[in-house]
């Protein structure tokens, strides 16, 4: 009986680390055969056949139909550059280049990955429509107060996902450092 009580005992707490450490993969993205560059995380497996299960159950979970690997690629972004969170309180700066891509697209979601609701209806930039500078850089300001330039506004909702996603581009599963990748740079300028 002790021998019994003990099994399920085991079995139980094996069971419940299990689900556990699924659970956080599936809500943190935490899917195998990731790269992070910078804040931005992405992917490129979750669009082929080799996806892996925890990936699969992300994004079943979310709903969202992925960027196929001969597409391109998604990166995403939940905190600036010095690992603090994004928030729609306050003023953050995208800027300097992106990877290279015939297009690419940056849109505001909220953390369960809907549009960010806003008064004047803009939720992303495309690389056909942001201002540049001479030398080719941007800056595009999300927060809450409207900006001259590139603005995204924020509704001053406490916190957001930036999803920056390229469309026939070199990066992809074989991309593994930053060196080589001039990702934006995300700044918190300040908050309200």
């Amino acid at each position: 009986m002790r021998l019994l009580i003990g099994s399920l005992f085991t079995l139980a707490v094996a069971a419940a680390i299990g689900l556990g450490i699924t659970w956080v993969a599936v809500t943190q993205g935490a899917a195998y055969g990731g790269i992070t560059l910078g804040a931005w995380s992405a992917w490129p497996r979750v669009g082929t056949a080799s996806i892996d299960p925890y990936a699969r159950a992300m994004i079943a979970r979310s709903g969202e139909l992925p960027v196929g690997s001969g597409d391109g690629v998604a990166f995403y972004a939940r905190t600036d550059d010095a690992r603090r969170t994004l928030d729609g309180r306050c003023d953050v700066v995208l800027s300097r280049t992106t990877p290279q891509a015939r297009y690419w697209t940056v849109t505001l979601y909220d953390p369960q990955g809907s549009l960010v609701a806003n008064s004047v209806q803009r939720y992303g930039f495309t690389s056909q429509e942001i201002i540049r500078d001479q030398d080719g850089t941007f800056e595009l300001t999300v927060g809450p107060r409207a900006r001259p330039g590139n603005w995204l506004p924020t509704g001053a909702i406490e916190r957001y996902v930036l999803v920056l996603r390229l469309y026939d581009t070199p990066i992809g599963v074989a991309t593994r450092s930053g060196r080589d990748v001039p990702m934006p740079a995300i700044a918190q300028r300040g908050c309200r």
